[in-house]
């Protein structure tokens, strides 16, 4: 009897595991992100062998030269680069008008022209790089919106990049992700740039400091001699982002590796680090613009006629002409500016429970919070009888910031990467010197290496979905929408709100002034001319600041940006609550920017 009840039992127990097998993939398959991920699947597939693409001609005009051996060139990004086989722009089967005629690809996708331009009796030759782009309509928006909304839904970074990438690559025919998409990639320079600095490097830099306490005691410093609560710790923040005003993925790494552990010790939000190191990077990068950003922006906006647009040396001037109307970054800078003195009004909801909760309770980061750094590099884990030193700190740190400033002040280029090479050599031999084994030294390399893993895998995608989304012409879809026919106090809010999208999309706001300078100055100076502006010049400068502003927001705001990504990693936030609260007083910014460009741009006529 015995035997039979056990043999009995045994068949009873495999068909309820089966059953729960099957209610578990049931409860799964029918859950809202599958069913989102699925469907979004099968309209990429879909895409790819039913929506035909659109063909866009974009334009780039350089300044180009005559080498002494009769050859063009043109400088880009300090580089001399030789120009071959130009033909007239009417001869290049890359003008809009036959590519409007086209039913499949076009036999090649850029070509250098060249025009002859006549201005009272003198004639000019003018060269551009025409280059054929396409878009899928609306449906070109379909990677980026995904992985926003599934990063929304399931706040899991991760998943939703790398689902948006696939998405894309679906779109695009490449249903091989992994040699298609993936490896190539993986195997560009700036994957690599972001292997060598925010893994090795970093990651490298903030283990050593954890191992060593260094970071521990310069908090103790910057406690016991500046900052005396939680007010003057986020000045001190603050600070710091202006004074590091290169922008971009330099300011958030090095500020927010700096002010990490002197924010920690006051139970201050990793929310609020965030935000104030995030909204204190590419805003004031765009307002103290002594680096890389009008040499580079200055290539984009040629516009044809436009006598004070006319040379380098003129876009550069005009550049920073157009500084006092980033209304935008004055908001976005003046926020965590008054976020640091403790005032909340504009800071949203998001914010103001994280600074609440920090203070009753203590808990840097909201319930159920998934940090991109890990606890490895958040802790100090110092060997027993090892005295940490204030050198320690600060000599990687004043050789951070003298090769960084160093080299763009004699190069025009910073070289973070030897910044921060030189930091951690100089971290380690400090170690060693104050008498440190060098095997706590490999485990605390090793633990911060860990720590960063996770951050850089994001960062890795997110950089892999900015250039799916720029090929399938997301950006460009979203320009075109503006035509032609728009007022002339539309159009300033108009370009920040499509800049907005485009970068907030893409993750990027240098990439996303790469496709909208060129359509929009054009489209800015021809408005001005048929409304009858009567300060076209201003009108310009008003539109320019536009498209620079409303860059920065979206890439400020995005998930998948690489700044967003760093800000959140640097201060140990979870992403999606960086996000979630940043994008309040941002948007409250952003609205104020808005109002000022309208109200300024009805006061020209």
């Amino acid at each position: 009897m015995a035997g039979g009840n056990s043999s009995q039992s045994g068949l009873e127990t495999e068909p309820a595991a089966s059953q729960s097998l099957r209610a578990r993939l049931a409860r799964a398959g029918s859950s809202p992100p599958f069913l989102f991920i699925l469907a979004a699947l099968l309209v990429s597939v879909w895409i790819s062998s039913s929506v035909n693409p659109t063909w866009v001609e974009q334009k780039t005009t350089y300044n180009v030269e005559v080498a002494d051996d009769g050859s063009l060139t043109y400088r880009y990004k300090g580089q001399s680069t030789r120009i071959d086989d130009v033909v007239p722009y009417e001869q290049s089967p890359l003008r809009q008008s036959e590519l409007d005629k086209l039913t499949e690809a076009p036999g090649l996708e850029r070509q250098w022209v060249s025009e002859t331009l006549a201005s009272g009796g003198d004639t000019a030759v003018r060269y551009s790089l025409l280059e054929a782009r396409f878009h899928f309509g609306v449906w070109s928006l379909l990677p980026a919106l995904a992985a926003i909304v599934l990063c929304l839904i399931t706040k899991e970074a991760l998943l939703s990049l790398f689902i948006g990438t696939v998405i894309g690559a679906f779109m695009l025919g490449r249903f091989d992700i992994t040699d298609a998409v993936l490896i190539p990639s993986l195997a560009s320079t700036s994957a690599a740039s972001v292997l060598l600095l925010y893994l090795w490097l970093v990651g490298g830099l903030l283990g050593i400091w954890s191992r060593t306490g260094a970071a521990q005691a310069f908090a103790e410093f910057m406690t016991r001699h500046f900052v005396k609560g939680p007010r003057t710790a986020k000045f001190v923040c603050w600070m710091m982002g202006v004074l590091f005003f290169q922008g971009g993925t330099i300011s958030v790494v090095l500020v927010g590796t700096i002010v990490k552990p002197v924010a920690d010790k006051e139970r201050i939000s990793h929310e609020e680090l965030a935000y104030i190191v995030d909204s204190t990077a590419s805003p004031i990068a765009s307002l103290i613009a002594f680096n890389a950003w009008p040499a580079y922006v200055q290539a984009l906006i040629f516009v044809p006629g436009v006598s004070f647009l006319a040379t380098e040396n003129d876009r550069i001037r005009f550049f920073f002409d157009s500084i006092p109307f980033s209304f935008y970054s004055l908001f976005a800078v003046l926020g965590t500016l008054l976020l640091s003195f403790g005032v909340m009004h504009v800071a949203g909801p998001g914010l103001r429970r994280a600074r609440e909760r920090a203070r009753s309770t203590g808990e840097l980061d909201a319930p159920g919070a998934l940090p991109l750094s890990a606890k490895e590099i958040q802790i100090p884990d110092i060997p027993e009888g090892y005295r940490p030193g204030l050198s320690e700190f600060f000599l990687p740190l004043i050789l951070l910031i003298s090769i960084a400033v160093g080299t763009f002040v004699y190069t025009g280029t910073p070289r973070v990467n030897w910044g921060f090479g030189a930091a951690l050599m100089s971290a380690i031999c400090l170690a060693l010197f104050n008498g440190m084994s060098l095997r706590n030294v490999i485990e605390g390399l090793g633990s911060g290496l860990k720590g960063v893993v996770l951050a850089s895998v994001i960062l890795l995608m997110a950089v892999t979905i900015g250039g799916i989304s720029q090929e399938v012409g997301a950006g460009i879809y979203l320009v075109e929408l503006l035509g032609d026919q728009i007022s002339y106090w539309m159009l300033p809010v108009a370009l920040q709100l499509i800049t907005m999208v485009i970068a907030f999309s893409a993750g990027t706001s240098w990439g996303t002034y790469a496709i909208a300078f060129p359509l929009a100055m054009p489209l800015a100076w021809a408005v001005a001319i048929n409304s009858g502006v009567s300060d076209p010049a201003l009108f310009m400068s008003i539109c320019f600041a536009t498209v620079l502003n409303g860059s920065v927001y979206g890439d400020q705001c995005s998930p998948i940006s690489d700044t967003t990504v760093l800000s959140a990693m640097t201060t140990g936030c979870d992403l999606m609550d960086h996000v979630t609260t940043q994008i309040v007083p941002a948007s409250i910014a952003a609205g104020l920017a808005a109002i000022l460009w309208t109200v300024l741009t009805i006061a020209l006529v």
